[in-house]
């Protein structure tokens, strides 16, 4: 294997600053939202004698199976036994966010391993016969696809996140108790996330056609510094 010429002049180049920049925004996209805890409470008020007041949270996280997230404490233990069993938020929508996370941590391992290569070894990247370039530009327009789908998939299912936590609390039974909303985490940082995920669609996008003018598709490939002369 050929000895790396390390230099940052990649990073001068549109090339090597994009991948840069793909890199530090990967870190955003799978840290706020494979990093995201929350919670929302009820009030619920007993009917009868005393009108007892009891708080119940349900806390989720990451990958927001909201099926499994139960309220505590248990509502079987309230309202004289109202409850028959204990109760669950509704929804799973952990395939829409894995697949989000899941990603961007390809996009971040690629995108770092591509700017090693260019640090590196960008004299062998562009010398004549490479392929190198060719299979960058193929798997950076894969990635831009697959930064496409996921964002959108995300997107569409922030949506029903937020109103599966804005909806009343599953099987109240009234009369014999009244369940209110007393408040849950805001979500601006799936929002944010949602953001990250399509500015990383942009930079990947944008970044194939750099990647692009490297392959001889667009120009021939640059032959190799001559090696020195031996004195």
């Amino acid at each position: 294997m050929a000895a790396p010429r390390v230099s940052l002049g990649a990073l001068k180049e549109p090339l090597g600053l994009n991948r840069a920049l793909q890199w530090f925004f990967s870190i955003f996209a799978f840290a706020t939202c494979g990093g995201f805890e929350g919670s929302v409470t009820f009030r619920v008020t007993c009917a009868g004698a005393g009108h007892e007041n009891h708080s119940v949270t349900a806390r989720f996280a990451y990958p927001f199976r909201l099926n499994e997230a139960v309220f505590e404490p248990s509502l079987t233990h309230l309202c004289n036994h109202t409850w028959p069993k204990d109760v669950h938020l509704v929804g799973d929508f952990s395939s829409a966010s894995r697949f989000f996370v899941g990603v961007a941590v390809v996009a971040f391992l690629y995108s770092l391993g591509a700017l090693g290569l260019y640090l590196g070894y960008l004299h062998l990247y562009r010398c004549v016969g490479s392929r190198l370039p060719i299979v960058d530009v193929l798997l950076s327009a894969l990635l831009a696809a697959l930064w496409l789908v996921a964002s959108s998939a995300w997107a569409q299912a922030l949506g029903h996140v937020r109103a599966a936590l804005a909806a009343p609390l599953p099987h109240c039974p009234a009369p014999a108790a009244t369940c209110a909303r007393a408040g849950a985490t805001p979500l601006g940082g799936l929002g944010a996330s949602v953001a990250f995920g399509f500015l990383n669609l942009l930079l990947w996008a944008g970044g194939s056609w750099f990647v692009y003018k490297e392959t001889p598709w667009h120009r021939p490939a640059t032959p190799p510094d001559p090696a020195p002369s031996p004195m």
